[in-house]
C-alpha cells in the first residue's frame, strides 16, 4: 500500500540534548524552541479532584518530567527496573513515526512524548474478571509483543509500513492480526533504537490517563483523544491496514 504523501519521515531534537545523527532522507523538525527550557512548552496542567484530599498533579506532571528514560534493553532485562503494580506510562521518539507532525508535541534532549497508556486497564463494569496486568508485564509486551496485543505496536507499524517494508496480515486461525513473525521483529528493532519509556505507580491509572491524554498533546493514542487534530487520520490509517489485511489470505 501506497501512502507517499505520509512518507516523510521527521527527527526531533534540542540543542541543549545529545545529538542525533542527520539523515539525507529525513529533514530535521526542531519540536521546541532551542533558546527556551523545554519544560516551558508544558500547558498548564490542572488538579482534577480524586477524592475530598487527593488529585493527580504527581501523575501528571511526572510523566512530561521523567528523571529518566528506559531502553527497550533495560526494561527486558532479567533484572528489569520495572515494577510488577499498576501505573501510568509515557512513551519518548527520538525519531517521530512517517507522517505525524510532532512539532507541537512536549519534547526533552532524549525525543518527543507521543503516548501515554497504562497498566492494567480500568476494571469492567459487568462484574466479569479484571486485567491483572501491570507496569512489568504491559511494557515488557509493548517492546516484545505483537500488533494484536499492543495498540502501541499496531500504530508504529502502520505508520512505519512503507519504511520497514511490513504489513499487516492474519496469522493463526485467521483472526488475529500481526505484522507477522519478520515485520514484529523489525518494529521491535525500530523500537529499540527509537523509543524510551517511562512510568509513574498509581493504584486507578485509568484516572488520571483520561486527564493526561486531554492536557498533553499525544497524537499516537486513540481511545479517549477525539479532539486531538490527529485522531481521523489515524482511526483511518489502522482502518485501511486492518481492511488490507483482512482482504489477503493468511499468512
Amino acid at each position: 500500500m501506497n501512502r507517499s504523501r505520509d512518507a516523510r519521515r521527521y527527527r526531533c531534537f534540542v540543542t541543549t540534548g545529545p545529538d542525533f545523527p542527520d539523515e539525507a532522507a529525513a529533514p530535521v523538525v526542531p519540536l521546541l524552541d532551542a533558546a527556551k527550557d523545554s519544560q516551558s512548552s508544558l500547558p498548564a496542567l490542572t488538579s482534577v479532584e480524586r477524592d475530598s484530599s487527593e488529585d493527580y498533579t504527581a501523575e501528571l506532571t511526572q510523566l512530561p518530567r521523567p528523571a529518566r528514560l528506559y531502553t527497550r534493553e533495560e526494561v527486558l532485562e532479567r533484572s528489569s527496573p520495572v515494577p510488577k503494580v499498576s501505573g501510568i506510562y509515557a512513551w519518548y521518539f527520538d525519531e517521530v513515526p512517517p507522517g505525524v507532525d510532532g512539532r507541537d508535541c512536549h519534547a526533552i534532549a532524549e525525543g518527543a512524548m507521543l503516548y501515554v497508556g497504562i497498566a492494567p486497564k480500568e476494571p469492567p463494569r459487568n462484574g466479569t474478571t479484571p486485567s491483572t496486568q501491570t507496569l512489568w508485564n504491559r511494557l515488557r509486551y509493548h517492546y516484545r509483543g505483537n500488533a494484536y496485543g499492543s495498540t502501541l505496536r499496531l500504530t508504529l507499524g502502520c505508520h512505519l509500513a512503507d519504511n520497514l517494508g511490513v504489513a499487516l496480515r492474519r496469522v493463526g486461525s485467521g483472526n488475529r492480526l500481526t505484522f507477522t513473525h519478520q515485520g514484529e521483529r523489525q518494529i521491535s528493532e525500530w523500537m529499540s533504537r527509537h523509543a524510551r519509556v517511562t512510568w509513574v505507580q498509581t493504584d486507578s491509572p485509568w484516572l488520571p490517563e483520561t486527564h493526561a491524554i486531554k492536557q498533553l498533546n499525544l497524537p499516537l493514542n486513540l481511545r479517549g483523544n477525539s479532539h486531538h487534530p490527529y485522531h481521523p487520520t489515524l482511526k483511518a490509517l489502522r482502518a485501511e491496514h486492518r481492511t488490507t489485511a483482512r482482504a489477503l489470505p493468511i499468512a
